[in-house]
């Protein structure tokens, strides 16, 4: 199998909606997808694509954060969904996107990433729910995890709010 990551385009909306909505139990991550895009919110989004079918084996979205350190704003966004497609699971697609995911936004400038997400697997990334405490965000705990994309240092000065987009207040309940 050889997989291509790239970045999304118009053309891979639909074949993203279906992936979400087969990759998790509830609508909620299409839905969330959806909402980033309208409201512009998106930063990056990737694609994996299988060379050989040429099919969607996955993808994973970044969207636009706003996060104060020591009273000042900095680059930050929020890692969610990554999906893959059930036949290329445990097959490295899901690290490759997170990885180029992360490596684009770092040559980009971005100063921190978070995800709320499964510490035993984020945590290969790097990411930790150490460099996510004391933030203020709705989603505290022991799930959140931040990663500092610029020489590995947490920006100095005290950690104040760590605010998702809107589109993820919107979440819950729906499908």
């Amino acid at each position: 199998m050889s997989i291509a990551i790239r970045p999304a385009t118009g053309g891979d909306v639909a074949a993203i909606d279906a992936l979400l909505r087969r990759a998790f139990p509830r609508a909620d991550e299409a839905l969330l997808v959806q909402r980033l895009c309208i409201a512009g919110d998106m930063v990056l989004t990737l694609v994996a694509d299988d060379e050989e079918s040429g099919a969607l084996a996955g993808v994973v979205v970044f969207s636009r954060m706003a996060v104060d350190v020591g009273g000042r704003v900095i680059a930050a966004v929020a890692l969610a969904p990554l999906a893959v497609e059930a036949d290329y699971r445990r097959q490295g697609v899901g690290e490759a996107l997170v990885q180029a995911g992360l490596a684009q936004l770092r040559d980009a400038g971005a100063m921190l990433a978070f995800v709320l997400g499964e510490p035993d697997y984020y945590e290969r990334f790097g990411f930790s729910a150490d460099w996510a405490q004391g933030f203020a965000s709705p989603y505290a705990g022991d799930y959140l995890m931040a990663l500092p994309l610029q020489g590995g240092a947490m920006p100095c000065g005290e950690r104040g709010a760590a605010t998702h987009a809107a589109a993820f207040a919107e979440l819950g309940g729906q499908d």
